[in-house]
């Protein structure tokens, strides 16, 4: 008689269990769908108020989008300049900043959706790696019949510019290195900021939130992210809708994005000690308060070591400098080419 009211008990307590499991799982999957759902409009929404702006240019593998400003191909023109974005971004940033008025200056300018970002394939499996991407542009370049250019890199492309010079130094006429990301950093390690993602459960994980809940929070909150990247200096109006900045959010980019931050210390341990090779006429041009990339470990290191490298460093100034010192930045650019110019006479 004492054992019946006992299993009954447990009877009711598996119940209510196995009901609140059920419920559990039940949310967990209509906020999974929630998020799914979202993302999807997102994406749909993003690309509907962006649409690919340029051409695409064939590679091997795919294609890479690239726009164009100032004189066409076969016009008289000052010189080609290239400009690489960095991470999180897209073409529209670097040409939104000093491509136009580099072009208005007489300057043809090109300014790639590097792998994976804007509507540039990712194209390859090892995409992440700065090498593989400069190997793809000097392909685009090649076919656009472009000659030697001026090369115009900020941020995580100062490592893809540096890679394109000492890798394909016929394709560089000189390089101008904004805030450039350049050596390994303290605190890094070759596993990559996020390595954790590796694993099953954390690749599982990242899988599951950059199809979820990755684009919701950053549309809710991408003028704070912008303006992190802006400081000391403050977010330019209208700065997030001219440089395209959401399209960063769709999955596959934001996917893109983090894999090319996540191998980026390893493999600037490997490149780095190369740049006594670099044969590019080189200008560094960097903030001295930028609170993401420091000038001390990167920009100063590397003006030691490339030869004949020219080093800015303008106070006050942040990380967007391409924005913030725009002017300073274009009469770089073109002091930069006047001394190609005058070097290759």
């Amino acid at each position: 008689m004492t054992d019946r009211p006992s299993r009954r008990s447990r009877g009711r307590i598996f119940r209510v269990l196995t009901l609140i499991a059920g419920l559990a799982a039940g949310t967990v999957l209509t906020l999974v769908a929630a998020g799914l759902l979202a993302t999807w409009i997102i994406t749909l929404v993003v690309e509907a108020r962006y649409p690919p702006a340029g051409r695409r240019v064939a590679v091997e593998g795919g294609h890479l989008a690239v726009l164009e400003a100032g004189p066409g191909e076969g016009a008289p023109s000052r010189g080609t300049v290239v400009l690489l974005h960095g991470a999180s971004a897209n073409a529209m940033d670097p040409m939104l900043a000093i491509g136009r008025r580099l072009a208005g200056d007489g300057f043809r300018v090109l300014s790639f959706d590097r792998p994976g970002f804007g509507y540039s394939d990712r194209i390859a499996p090892d995409a992440a790696s700065p090498a593989v991407q400069a190997r793809l542009i000097a392909e685009a370049l090649a076919a656009m019949k472009v000659g030697p250019a001026l090369i115009v890199g900020h941020s995580w492309s100062g490592a893809l510019a540096t890679a394109l010079a000492l890798d394909f130094p016929e394709r560089v006429a000189g390089l101008a290195l904004l805030a450039p990301v350049s050596h390994p950093w303290p605190g890094g390690s070759v596993g990559g900021y996020a390595a954790w993602y590796r694993s099953l459960p954390g690749r599982m994980l990242l899988t599951l939130a950059t199809y979820t809940v990755a684009a919701p929070l950053g549309y809710t909150y991408l003028d704070r992210f912008a303006e992190a990247v802006f400081r000391p200096q403050g977010l330019p109006a209208g700065y997030l809708d001219g440089a395209r900045v959401p399209l960063v959010l769709r999955p596959a980019t934001f996917a893109a994005n983090l894999r090319d931050l996540d191998g980026l210390y390893g493999f600037l341990q490997r490149q780095s000690p190369r740049y006594p090779e670099i044969t590019a006429p080189t200008v560094i041009v960097a903030g001295d308060i930028d609170p993401v990339v420091k000038t001390d470990i990167h920009a100063r290191a590397l003006a030691r070591e490339v030869p004949g490298a020219r080093l800015v460093v303008l106070p006050g100034v942040g990380h967007m400098l391409q924005y913030i010192a725009a002017d300073t930045v274009v009469a770089e650019v073109e002091a930069l080419a006047a001394r190609e110019r005058v070097g290759a006479e």
